[in-house]
C-alpha cells in the first residue's frame, strides 16, 4: 500500500495522507515528479511504459515518473524513482527541479540533469519499465508526432528548457 502526502494549493503538507489508487477529494493535492536524464552528447534517456500500466501503457515517457510517497520531499521522490525505475543512482542536492506544472490533482515537479548512463547500466523495474534507450530532439519529435510518447504539452520545448535559465534583478 503506498501513501502519499496531501498538500494545500500552496504546496503545504496538510497532515492528511492519502491511499494510491483512492480518489482524491476535490482540493487534495499531491506531489509528482519527473526526471529527464541527458547524456554528454545532449539524448535524453527515455523509458518505453509496460503494456500493463494503469495509464499510457506502452507509451514512450521521460527518463522517469512517479508520485512522492509518505514523508518524501521531491528531491527525494525524483532520486527513489530513478533508483527503482532504471537501478541507478542520481544526487539531487546540488540542484533543483527545472519547473513545476500544476495539475488538477498536484504539483508535478520537473528535474534536469546530465549524467553520462550507458544503457548497460540500468536495471530496469519490470512491473514499470519495458525499455529503455536515448533519443535525440529530432527522434524525440518523431515519436511525439506519431503519438508513441506521452502528449507533455511542452515536448517540442523539451531540449531547449534544459539550458534554459533566467536572471533576475
Amino acid at each position: 500500500m503506498e501513501e502519499w502526502d496531501l498538500l494545500n494549493e500552496n504546496r503545504e503538507l496538510t497532515g492528511k495522507t492519502h491511499i494510491r489508487g483512492e480518489k482524491l477529494a476535490p482540493g487534495e493535492l499531491h506531489m509528482v515528479i519527473h526526471v529527464c536524464i541527458f547524456n554528454e552528447k545532449g539524448q535524453l534517456l527515455i523509458q518505453k511504459r509496460q503494456k500493463d500500466k494503469e495509464s499510457w501503457p506502452n507509451y514512450w515517457d521521460l527518463s522517469t515518473a512517479g508520485s512522492a510517497i509518505k514523508g518524501e520531499t521531491s528531491r527525494q521522490a525524483a532520486e527513489r524513482e530513478v533508483q527503482e525505475e532504471l537501478g541507478i543512482t542520481i544526487d539531487l542536492s546540488k540542484t533543483r527541479a527545472k519547473f513545476s506544472y500544476h495539475f488538477e490533482e498536484g504539483f508535478d515537479d520537473y528535474w534536469f540533469i546530465t549524467k553520462d548512463v550507458q544503457l548497460s547500466d540500468l536495471t530496469l523495474q519490470k512491473e514499470e519499465v519495458a525499455d529503455a534507450r536515448f533519443v535525440s530532439e529530432e527522434e524525440l519529435n518523431e515519436l511525439r508526432k506519431s503519438g508513441e510518447f506521452i502528449p507533455y504539452f511542452f515536448l517540442n520545448q523539451l531540449f531547449s528548457l534544459k539550458n534554459a535559465t533566467t536572471i533576475h534583478f
